[in-house]
C-alpha cells in the first residue's frame, strides 16, 4: 500500500463524509487525521483501504459523540443550570435561513438509525452498493432496498407533512 497515494485518493472525500457526520470542521480534521494515522500501522491491499478508513472514520465519530454525551451529562448533573446566556448574532435572511435547512438536516439525520445514516453519508460521498454492503454487512442486492428506506424515513424525519401527503394521493 502506498500511503501518499492513499492520502492524496481519500482525504478530500474522507473530510466531506466526516465533516457532515458531525457538523464541526476542526472536529472533522483531527478525525481525518487519527484515521490515516491508524492506516500506518494497517497496511492493507489498496481495494480495501477506502472502506476500512470510512469504517475507522466512522468509529472514532461514535466514539467522540459517546465521550461528549457522558461529558455533557455529568457537566449537567454539576450544574443543574447554566446562567450563561448567548445573543443571537443578526445574519441575512438567506444565511439564516440556510442555517435552518442545515440544522433540520443534521436533526434529522440524528432521529435515523446509525446504520441509515452511515450508509446515506456513504452514498452521498460515492460509494458503490458492494463497498457499502460489506461495511453495513448485508448482501449487495439488498443495498438499494435499505437505501430507498432510509431515504424514506430521512425526509419523512425533515417534513413528516410531506409523507403524510403522499399516502393521501
Amino acid at each position: 500500500m502506498d500511503f501518499e497515494a492513499a492520502f492524496n485518493s481519500h482525504q478530500e472525500s474522507l473530510f466531506r463524509y466526516v465533516n457532515r457526520l458531525v457538523g464541526d470542521a476542526d472536529l472533522a480534521s483531527d478525525v481525518v487525521q487519527e484515521s490515516f494515522v491508524r492506516l500506518l500501522s494497517h497496511p492493507l491491499p489498496d481495494d480495501e483501504v477506502r472502506r476500512w478508513l470510512f469504517t475507522v472514520a466512522t468509529n472514532l465519530v461514535r466514539d467522540d459523540a459517546r465521550m461528549r454525551s457522558r461529558r455533557q451529562r455529568l457537566l449537567a448533573e454539576r450544574y443543574e443550570r447554566s446562567d450563561m446566556a448567548s445573543d443571537p448574532a443578526d445574519v441575512p435572511d438567506e444565511v439564516a435561513m440556510r442555517s435552518e435547512q442545515i440544522a433540520a438536516a443534521r436533526a434529522a439525520l440524528e432521529q435515523l438509525s446509525p446504520r441509515d445514516r452511515q450508509m446515506l453519508m456513504m452514498r452521498e460521498e460515492g460509494f458503490r452498493y458492494s463497498e457499502i454492503a460489506k461495511v453495513i454487512d448485508v448482501a449487495p442486492g439488498s443495498v438499494g432496498t435499505l437505501l430507498a428506506r432510509a431515504l424514506r424515513r430521512f425526509a419523512a424525519a425533515v417534513d413528516p407533512a410531506h409523507i403524510d401527503d403522499e399516502e393521501s394521493e
